[in-house]
């Protein structure tokens, strides 16, 4: 199984690393995007991952912060989990820059009412913490394993910076640093995905985006789709697997997803009905392409059947068997995709100004859009880049350890 699975993720990275190479070599011709529809999939993708980033790391913030033990075992998992879809997201946002050398001038242009100028300082602030409180986590575990004279002892003498002390102090000094910096996070996390939500919220000009609620929906996005992806790796890579400690903590993560998913659905459902009650034109339009538009099946079958009724009825009836909690969780986590592409397209597929695709013709003027082939491609190398990074952190970090109550 193991065989085919890295003989699949080959092939997609081969396929993916083809399309960074066009990307590279002839910019943004051969996407599919344009002057009317100037954000595509490789932003729906960067906002997807960061949600995912958010939602791991402030489920993680309920045990280092709030101290609910019972999710302890998944503690650093849901903190690497969050690390790598950052670099993730952040890694997709960049190949949709005009000029991608030129990324570091926002740390220098200093737009202090730029929205998303605030936006890239709360990253690097949250990875840079990210960072620290994943040291913390796993510097005890480091300095355990830099004892051994294999290659992983040799990574691990490095990656704990000389600090071998294991006495109770000094592990009791880790575990205080790790809940200082998870509650420094609490309102960053909060703050940085909030962020994207105002991000959208604050453009007037396009009433499909322009609502107070969505700050709050991007946060309830966040912890639904992070959990549900926690609840997909713990199951199928978390600590104990076959342990009835294992299926608890499965069985509670699927609980904590499935209130989360509903409460997500419940903020979705307020911005769809009070939109379509207002009819206000310009706002109405994007919902119903949104609905009945040409690609209405990424919202009912992807999203609505895939990505909530069925996981629903997976975690209502079976959430204590992990391999279907599991699976659940892997439904809503990779069927958010399909919330992230419902928001960025329909905002920006239809005219403005009317008559405005008549007024005139050219390729790229039009508001007609399908990811290119190109589009997909780069996707997929981002998500392959992820994925390693996930199995080359579990192999060569302590990031999962068991101890059975009974040991």
């Amino acid at each position: 199984m193991k065989k085919v699975f890295w003989t699949l993720w080959a092939v997609v990275f081969a396929a993916g690393l083809v399309g960074v190479i066009q990307r590279l070599l002839s910019g943004h011709e051969l996407a599919a995007y344009g002057s009317y529809v100037p954000w595509g999939l490789w932003v729906a993708v960067y906002i997807y991952f960061v949600g995912l980033s958010a939602g791991a790391f402030l489920l993680s913030t309920v045990i280092y912060v709030f101290g609910v033990r019972r999710l302890e075992p998944v503690g650093r998992l849901a903190l690497f989990t969050a690390l790598v879809t950052l670099l993730v997201a952040l890694f997709s946002i960049w190949f949709d820059l005009g000029h991608m050398s030129r990324f570091w001038r926002v740390y220098t242009s200093r737009a202090w009412t730029s929205m998303m100028a605030w936006m890239v300082w709360l990253y690097t602030a949250y990875f840079l913490l990210l960072v620290a409180e994943l040291w913390f986590a796993l510097r005890a575990d480091l300095a355990r394993r830099a004892m051994e004279t294999t290659a992983v002892g040799r990574l691990a003498r490095w990656l704990s910076l000389g600090r071998t002390d294991l006495s109770a102090e000094s592990v009791a000094r880790d575990a205080r640093m790790v809940r200082l910096l998870a509650t420094i996070g609490v309102p960053l996390a909060t703050a940085f995905h909030g962020g994207v939500g105002a991000l959208f919220g604050v453009i007037g000009a396009r009433l499909f985006w322009h609502a107070t609620i969505y700050p709050l929906l991007f946060l309830s996005s966040a912890l639904a789709s992070g959990s549900a992806l926690l609840t997909f790796l713990a199951a199928f890579w978390g600590p104990g697997r076959g342990t009835r400690e294992h299926r608890d903590l499965v069985t509670l993560l699927g609980g904590i997803t499935l209130g989360l998913l509903l409460l997500d659905l419940l903020f979705e459902f307020a911005e769809f009905s009070i939109s379509l009650y207002a009819t206000i034109p310009a706002a109405v339009q994007g919902f119903l392409l949104v609905l009945f538009g040409p690609y209405w099946w990424v919202f009912w079958i992807v999203h609505i059947g895939l990505g909530a009724v069925v996981p629903i009825f997976i975690l209502a009836t079976r959430r204590n068997q992990p391999v279907w909690a599991g699976a659940a969780g892997f439904l809503i986590a990779a069927t958010f995709i399909a919330v992230r592409l419902n928001i960025i397209i329909p905002g920006l597929a239809f005219p403005e100004i009317r008559g405005l695709e008549r007024a005139y013709v050219d390729a790229r003027l039009t508001f007609n859009y399908f990811p290119s082939l190109l589009e997909w491609q780069v996707s997929a190398f981002v998500a392959s880049v992820g994925v390693a990074l996930f199995a080359l952190g579990l192999r060569l970090l302590p990031i999962v350890t068991f101890h059975s109550k009974e040991a």
